[in-house]
């Protein structure tokens, strides 16, 4: 069976090599909207996304990405814009799934537009150190949010790689 949601699905993969041409404001606002509407616990929407595309920003969220987790290099491999999703751990005890579905949402919806994207992980060692709570201060957020993931968005620069085989017995229906 096919349609364009199962081949948008099918087809979407990570990406970790980017041009450096930003995405526009009217792609960018589609495919964060999609994320708003991924589903939550309760429908209590703990997440909260925070879009960085100022080159001073983001260099801070590079930084601290590789000193929560210990790196060298861009973690998010050049991509223009990085996608932070953040949630309130106050509203619900399903904040890391209700965040992780938000980001699923993102990369479904940024490739369905042509746009590429690389899920990056350590938000929730970032977010927890002091120069992690004087971003979300800087950008008038609450230094109680915890980090969830976020995302690496971009155009690739080169084809994505093809997909893994599927592992036997992923699927097993009783």
């Amino acid at each position: 069976m096919q349609n364009e949601t199962l081949k948008v699905l099918l087809t979407r993969r990570s990406v970790r090599k980017y041009r450096p041409e930003q995405i526009d404001r009217e792609t960018l606002s589609a495919i964060l909207e999609a994320g708003t509407y991924a589903p939550s616990g309760m429908g209590k929407q703990p997440g909260v996304i925070v879009a960085v595309q100022n080159p001073e920003d983001r260099r801070a969220v590079m930084e601290l990405n590789k000193q929560a987790r210990g790196g060298s290099g861009d973690p998010y491999y050049g991509a223009p814009t990085i996608v932070l999703v953040l949630a309130d751990s106050g509203i619900t005890g399903t904040f890391v799934e209700d965040g992780s579905c938000v980001l699923d949402n993102m990369m479904v919806a940024a490739h369905s537009l042509g746009v590429s994207s690389c899920w990056i992980h350590g938000e929730h060692l970032m977010f927890e150190l002091p120069e992690g709570k004087a971003l979300l201060k800087k950008w008038g957020l609450s230094e109680s949010l915890r980090g969830v993931g976020s995302l690496a968005l971009g155009y690739a620069d080169g084809q994505p790689p093809e997909p893994k085989p599927r592992k036997e017995g992923y699927i097993k229906i009783v």
